[in-house]
């Protein structure tokens, strides 16, 4: 086997390690949601939440998911406050996003409180991970 073809292989099965790992973070914790009362997830409904604005107590401006990751989660976004560059939220872009649990619970939580004034409820976050798995 040659070198360009070892390293071809080793780059999928990279590849797809770390897509099964989102996966499976992802599906731990639809588990959760569900156990939490959340019926069927839907990307579609998880697309319409990210972009869909509102303006939290406090903020001068409207708010969405898409302020700071764009509407195209294959696409890096950027920080409507401060400007900071943000990867790609999408799997298939970045391959080793949603596969941490505890980071996933901690932004969800922190964005949801940033976009929205509060904590997304549970069928919301199925919601939004099904659509950003699916992206």
């Amino acid at each position: 086997m040659s070198i360009i073809s070892r390293t071809l292989l080793v780059s999928l099965a990279m590849t797809l390690s770390t897509t099964a790992l989102a996966s499976s973070a992802v599906d731990t914790l639809l588990s959760e949601y569900r156990q939490a009362g959340a019926k069927h997830f839907s990307a579609s409904q998880g697309k319409r939440l990210w972009n869909q604005a509102g303006r939290p107590p406090g903020a001068s401006t409207d708010r969405s998911c898409a302020s700071c990751h764009t509407s195209d989660v294959q696409q890096p976004g950027r920080h409507a406050v401060t400007g900071k560059p943000i990867k790609p939220l999408a799997p298939s872009v970045l391959s080793r996003r949603l596969t941490n649990i505890a980071k996933v619970r901690k932004w969800l939580r922190r964005n949801c409180r940033w976009t929205r004034g509060r904590e997304c409820k549970a069928q919301e976050k199925g919601d939004l991970l099904t659509y950003l798995r699916d992206q």
